[in-house]
């Protein structure tokens, strides 16, 4: 055998050798516990035989407390780029068989030069999170990785799309960079996500929790709003990464692919004529209305669980990708409040800095009162929504299907914070507010002087028909060229996408700054 063979042959062994990580007695460990490996993982993600991996034989420097005696090839990182329907992305994942995927220097310099590339590439970036956290035998060293990732996170914000995928473990300083990123998923019963685990809570504070409890999938899509998503199966997570990605564009640059649209552009929806009820305090589904009117009923729902009285979602009209932010009057009558406002300026802000479309559907019948929103900064985080709706360059469609009062109408997209074509269904009704609270307010003084309970009942009765019949309507706002038209409810998804299709052109740019000062 030639020299060069034997070199071929030991590549090819060394190959073998670091595909099994931390050895098949870990990937059985792995197996066991319900987990894919990080290969195993990035094989079902990406197209058959697309992947191709950096950095294989890169080994940790560590010489404290007893690394030197091991240097597994890849140092718990599996990374590379490969394709997904065909369309170039970067991914890299954590190899929990390798020093339980904790964060070496050398392992966040791979992770980074992945990051670095998926900029050039300008092409989406995926990281696959499986670890224990921080490599304590590194000391600051490890902390110094996690600070290099989080930076390019924030650098590649708004420039290329970042998803990030919690499989496992998430402790400590590794939860920064799903944080940073554009959506976070999370795998129910073996993923969790905590700054501080529940040794640290009891000690601190004398509280016993789980780890489920205190960072468990359920806890972060129902309570804290830090995850998007969660599932139940790590195969399930793959085909939502792809799902997802359907919607997107590359890169900042680029628009969302276009779908083949197999619906019907003209295509009527008689039972949206009828979906509104004619009590105005009775509720109905939105997501039936979102049904209706998408192409093939389709759509893709970010943070379901989570300020369940704001609905975010990706679908397409015909074949074009839009976002979709709709009031929800099932749940808390579609009122606007902290978490609301925060899940959906977040979303339109993606939305936005990925040039995706906004179509807004608008039932909102204010914000929610009480000290609890006051004192937990209702002001500043509605302020976040009306801030990305009155940022967003990209096409604005609004629909108001019925309740639009206040502070709220004016949030949700309206014409005056540059809502390109705003529309309204019959049954809208765009106010100051409702006509029991109006009418507290314009008539309080001949009510009070009224005193015949009969009489005051009647006046009472008066008074709000004549405001209903004065606002409970859009036309005062269409006079004023506030509402653009007044369309026919059954014709809603036609007009939406020959709106589409005529602001396809749309140019706007908001001023020079070095950048905004949201309200955080």
């Amino acid at each position: 055998m030639s020299e060069i063979q034997n070199k071929i042959n030991g590549l090819i062994k060394l190959r073998e050798e670091a595909k099994m990580g931390g050895g098949q007695k870990r990937i059985d460990a792995q197996h066991a516990k319900g987990k894919l490996t990080a290969r195993e993982r990035i094989k079902l993600l990406l197209d058959e035989g697309s992947f191709e991996e950096f950095d294989m034989f890169v080994t940790h420097r560590c010489t404290d407390f007893g690394m030197d005696k091991s240097h597994p090839y890849g140092d718990g990182v599996v990374t590379g780029y490969g394709t997904i329907e065909g369309r170039l992305v970067y991914i890299f994942a954590q190899d929990f068989t390798v020093s339980a995927g904790s964060l070496s220097k050398t392992m966040s310099e791979k992770i980074c030069k992945v990051m670095d590339m998926a900029m050039k590439m300008g092409a989406p970036c995926i990281g696959l999170n499986d670890s224990g956290g921080a490599r304590i035998q590194e000391g600051v060293n490890a902390l110094a990785g996690y600070a290099e990732i989080f930076q390019r996170n924030v650098m590649a914000s708004g420039v290329i799309p970042q998803i990030s995928v919690i499989l496992g473990p998430c402790a400590g300083g590794a939860v920064y960079s799903p944080a940073l990123t554009d959506f976070t998923i999370m795998k129910k019963d073996t993923s969790y996500m905590f700054l501080t685990g529940p040794k640290v809570v009891k000690t601190v504070t004398g509280e016993v929790v789980t780890q489920e409890q205190l960072g468990g999938a359920s806890v972060h899509s129902t309570k804290s709003g830090v995850a998007h998503f969660a599932v139940d199966t790590e195969e399930e997570t793959i085909a939502l990464i792809r799902k997802l990605l359907s919607y997107m564009p590359q890169n900042n640059c680029e628009d969302a692919p276009l779908a083949v649209c197999t619906d019907s552009i003209n295509r009527l929806e008689d039972s949206l004529n009828e979906i509104i009820p004619d009590n105005p305090n009775k509720p109905y589904d939105m997501y039936e209305v979102i049904k209706a009117i998408v192409d093939n009923g389709e759509y893709l729902e970010s943070q379901a669980s989570f300020a369940k009285n704001i609905i975010t979602c990706f679908a397409r009209f015909n074949g074009q990708s839009v976002g979709i932010i709709a009031s929800q009057p099932k749940y808390m009558a579609g009122v606007l409040d902290i978490n609301a406002s925060r899940k959906a300026a977040r979303f339109v802000r993606f939305c936005d800095a990925f040039n995706i479309p906004l179509v807004t559907l608008v039932d909102v019948p204010g914000f929610l009162p009480g000290t609890g929103q006051e004192y937990g900064g209702v002001i500043t985080h509605g302020a976040k929504l009306l801030f990305a709706y009155c940022e967003a360059t990209v096409p604005k469609v609004t629909v108001t299907l019925r309740k639009a009062y206040g502070g709220a109408y004016i949030v949700m997209s309206s014409k005056h914070i540059r809502g390109d074509i705003n529309y309204a269904w019959p049954s809208a009704e765009i106010a100051v507010m409702g006509a029991s609270g109006a009418v507290e307010v314009l008539a309080a003084k001949e009510i009070a002087a009224t005193e015949d309970p009969e009489a005051k009942v009647k006046l009472i009765t008066e008074k709000e028909k004549e405001y209903t019949d004065k606002f409970s309507n859009p036309y005062v706002a269409a006079k004023y060229g506030y509402i653009d038209d007044v369309i026919e409810p059954r014709n809603t998804r036609f007009r939406i996408i020959r709106a589409l299709q005529s602001l396809a052109t749309k140019r706007l740019v908001n001023p020079a700054k070095k950048h905004s000062n949201i309200p955080l």
